[in-house]
C-alpha cells in the first residue's frame, strides 16, 4: 500500500553518486540524478550517501531538476542506540525493540514520513546522523543517541 500523503521518495543509492549529484534507483523502478546543494551549513545529507544503501529522500523537480531537500540514509538509522534514560535497536522492516525493562512507553515501531522520523507517534527532524551519533528534534527539546557496536 503507497501511502500518497507521504512526500518520501525510497531508493537504493546508485554507483553514480557523487559530490553534489546522488543517484537514487527508486523503488518504482526509476533512476533519478538528484541535485544535493550542500553548501548550507546544516547539512542536508543525513547518514552520508554510500552506494547500495537504502535512502529515503525528499525532493522536488526545479527548472527540469531533481533537488533534494532531505536525505536520509536508513542503512544508517539501523542499529542500536543509547542515551541517559534510552537502549533501543532500530530494526530494518520498521521495528524498534528496547532494551530497558522498566522504560515507560517505549518505542515499538519507526518509519520515515516526510523526511522526518517517527517513532511510535512521535515526529522528529534527524538534526545530525553520524556513523556514532543521532540527534533528533521535537517540540520537546532535542535527543542525541550513541550507537553502541
Amino acid at each position: 500500500a503507497v501511502d500518497h500523503s507521504d512526500s518520501t521518495i525510497y531508493g537504493v543509492c546508485g554507483e553514480g553518486t557523487g559530490m553534489s549529484v546522488m543517484q537514487l534507483l527508486t523503488d518504482d523502478g526509476d533512476t533519478l540524478n538528484i541535485l544535493i546543494n550542500d553548501d548550507s551549513d546544516e547539512s542536508i545529507v543525513k547518514g552520508g550517501t554510500f552506494v547500495g544503501d537504502r535512502m529515503a529522500v525528499i525532493a522536488s523537480k526545479q527548472d527540469g531538476d531533481w533537488v533534494a531537500t532531505e536525505v536520509i540514509n536508513v542503512n544508517s538509522l539501523i542499529g542500536k542506540w543509547t542515551s541517559i534514560d534510552k537502549n533501543f535497536d532500530i530494526l530494518e522492516g520498521g521495528e524498534v525493540k528496547s532494551n530497558v525493562k522498566a522504560e515507560s512507553k517505549p518505542w515499538t515501531s519507526w518509519k520515515i514520513y516526510n523526511g522526518k522520523l517517527v517513532l511510535n507517534r512521535d515526529t522528529f527532524d534527524i538534526d545530525d546522523l553520524g556513523a556514532d551519533s543521532l540527534y533528533i528534534e521535537n517540540h520537546d527539546g532535542i535527543f542525541t543517541f550513541k550507537r553502541q557496536k
